[in-house]
């Protein structure tokens, strides 16, 4: 049996003095912010984000929806989970029009983690949605959540071979 290894990087923003652009969701999408009903939006939102990508191998729960489930339920739980930072991204359902029927396209999670620094989970958007700008517009509506409570430091991780996340990361102001 082979054991595959894939880096992984800790990119960090400070947010101490920094007046963080404000990035509007395109105009047929819209914000949704936490609340606990929305749980498992998030989990099955997350899935469809990772199901097919590298992620799925390093991190399986994220390969299966009762994996995301139990993942966001852990996230939940921490004494440290964030609403101000925990966004779903979505738009009107196409196939209903005049609905409040919404598709949901992108989520993230933050916790402050035991040293009081903020952590973004699992930034994801759904393939066919990329290229849009929602995962920049997602990141930086959690990190005014971050900065809104009062942080000054946030971290992530990400895996190497993730380019165009960590391009992303990056553009924002993300460090290794």
């Amino acid at each position: 049996m082979g054991l595959t290894y894939f880096k992984r990087l800790r990119m960090e923003i400070d947010l101490a003095g920094r007046q963080l652009a404000s990035v509007a969701p395109p105009n047929e999408y819209r914000f949704v912010g936490w609340n606990e009903g929305l749980l498992e939006t998030h989990a099955e939102t997350k899935y469809l984000s990772f199901r097919s990508e590298i992620d799925s191998n390093v991190f399986p729960c994220l390969g299966e929806y009762s994996g995301c489930v139990r993942l966001m339920h852990e996230i939940r739980q921490k004494p440290g989970f964030l609403p101000e930072a925990t966004w779903l991204i979505a738009r009107q359902n196409p196939a209903r029009p005049g609905s409040d029927d919404l598709e949901y396209c992108g989520t993230i999670q933050g916790i402050i983690d035991r040293n009081g620094i903020g952590a973004v989970q699992n930034l994801g958007v759904v393939p066919d949605r990329r290229g849009h700008g929602l995962g920049r517009a997602l990141m930086c509506q959690a990190l005014d959540g971050f900065q809104r409570v009062g942080l000054e430091r946030v971290f992530l991780e990400v895996t190497c071979q993730n380019e165009a996340a960590i391009r992303l990361y990056r553009q924002l102001g993300f460090r290794k």
